[in-house]
């Protein structure tokens, strides 16, 4: 390992934020610096961003993370870039100016399009090209309905005047001016083929989108071009771009079959390495692109909650339950009595796998007179534990593997509350590493891994003692709390019209 100044900038632009962390050569964080994004919400159920406050907030973060880390243009060997997966937006090519608001992957303005689809049977002929569910949560029809609403795109993309893609695409278009994205992003569009690995014409066909808006698309470790743009990082290489799960994936190094994490952020995501095979799932479980040891192509199998942390945002935002999520914490653990009937299912944007209900709402079940915020917060952070139960269950039937542990990372990780539920719901061990940014870190690593700044045997040497979470639930605890969680989530199911 080389003994220098170098360092590497990692981009993590998230749902309910934009970050950028400039880590040392021995993995360290030099700076870290965060800009919340405000959230759009134009008719009940859809989500937007406004891509150019997306850039500024990243140009910002870029300039305070260069000023607060002291690191010059000349110590920077590059730039990795991880983001929120599925959310979508076309742009001029000749100004780079967006034609409309990113569409968000909790969007559910297309579902009625997806119901569809479904009964005009394509489910199988979609699942076997690209590993997906036809779902509301993935790009294609968000795209569709961009160049079908939007005045003059679909004009404007049939001339190729315009460019569609994810955040990823278009944050590397701004920085660089060229369009590209990587294998684990295309994959999570329903418009790309995991075996052929290519753009699928039969599938851009059925959404009637033009492959020449498309991006190219190349490995998450890869030279993808200069920064032209910002003039303090002129020059500088953008050597890694990755989905955030992903991301988390080889940042925590689960990089061989058999591997997974669930990272714990807006959503939950749980993924597990398959290595170069892909499964076919039967159920509910989606196959995705991922990484392997040498950053390149790889599967896994992955199952995703829309809701998780953002229920406990919407507790503190919308109810002012608490003035901070990790109050939530101390709420849920002040109850004396372990145990009561509420349940909440956080099923604000549908329900995701193995449920996959477009239509299923949110919901508070089992209050009283006596029911308490201490309650319905602590209730809130179990769905967050039982969702992620509910995942592995189905992927552990899926893969015949057993999961021996659960390797976790993200924000709501950080409560020890959450762990040591889902230690319990689950039977069996959490770990929890010391840096939970690996969603950054995995980014970090492709992009030093392909400036030769680091092998997989100096990450895995980088990695840190992980705190270790074991379950001291009893089986007829477990029991009853699955059986109210059950109960709840059938009530919610196909409640909007």
């Amino acid at each position: 390992m080389k003994k220098n100044k170098n360092c590497i900038i990692a981009i993590d632009q998230g749902t309910t934020g934009s970050r950028v962390y400039i880590f040392n050569l021995e993995g360290n964080i030099l700076a870290n610096e965060y800009k919340e994004l405000s959230q759009h919400f134009p008719k009940p159920a859809w989500v937007e961003h406004d891509p150019e406050e997306i850039w500024s907030s990243v140009v910002m973060l870029l300039r305070k993370a260069l000023k607060k880390s002291s690191c010059k243009v000349k110590d920077i060997l590059g730039v990795g870039i991880t983001n929120q997966r599925e959310t979508v937006l076309a742009w001029e090519r000749k100004t780079a100016k967006p034609i409309y608001n990113a569409i968000v992957w909790q969007c559910r303005r297309t579902a009625k399009r997806c119901e569809e689809l479904k009964k005009e049977n394509y489910t199988k002929l979609i699942h076997k090209k690209t590993g997906l569910l036809i779902d509301a949560y993935f790009s294609s029809t968000k795209i569709e309905w961009i160049l079908d609403n939007v005045s003059n795109a679909r004009t404007l993309a049939n001339a190729g005047d315009i460019a569609v893609g994810t955040i990823d695409s278009w944050l590397l278009f701004k920085m660089t001016g060229e369009h590209a994205t990587d294998y684990t992003n295309a994959s999570r569009t329903l418009l790309y083929d995991i075996e052929r690995k290519d753009w699928d014409s039969e599938l851009l066909k059925l959404f009637r989108v033009p492959q020449s808006v498309l991006p190219n698309v190349y490995p998450s470790r890869h030279s993808f071009g200069n920064i032209i743009s910002i003039p303090e990082l002129e020059g500088v290489p953008v050597l890694g771009m990755i989905g955030d799960q992903q991301s988390a994936l080889f940042g925590q190094l689960c990089v061989e079959p058999g591997y997974a994490k669930n990272t714990y952020g807006t959503g939950s995501f749980l993924l597990m390495h398959t290595g170069n095979e892909r499964l076919i799932s039967k159920s509910s479980i989606m196959a995705t692109l991922a990484c392997n040891a040498d950053g390149q192509v790889a599967y896994a199998l992955e199952g995703a909650a829309f809701i998780a942390g953002a229920a406990m945002q919407w507790l503190r935002d919308s109810l002012k339950f608490f003035p901070k999520v990790k109050d939530s914490e101390t709420l849920a653990q002040k109850i004396e009595s372990e145990r009561d009937e509420v349940v909440f299912v956080p099923a604000f944007s549908g329900l995701g796998a193995p449920h996959w209900d477009m239509q299923a709402r949110g919901a508070i079940l089992g209050l009283s007179r006596d029911t308490s915020i201490a309650q319905i917060t602590r209730a809130a952070l179990k769905s967050i534990a039982l969702q992620t139960y509910d995942i592995v269950q189905a992927m552990e039937e899926e893969s015949k593997q057993k999961l021996n542990v659960l390797r976790v990372d993200g924000g709501a990780s950080a409560n020890d509350f959450l762990m040591k539920y889902q230690s319990g719901i689950l039977d069996r061990p959490v770990e929890r590493p010391v840096n939970l940014e690996a969603t950054a870190l995995g980014a970090a690593y492709l992009a030093g891994m392909e400036a030769g700044l680091w092998t997989i045997s100096d990450l895995k040497k980088m990695q840190g003692k992980k705190k270790r979470f074991e379950s001291q639930m009893d089986e007829s605890e477990r029991q009853r709390e699955l059986k109210y969680w059950h109960k709840g989530i059938e009530r919610t199911k196909q409640w909007s019209e």
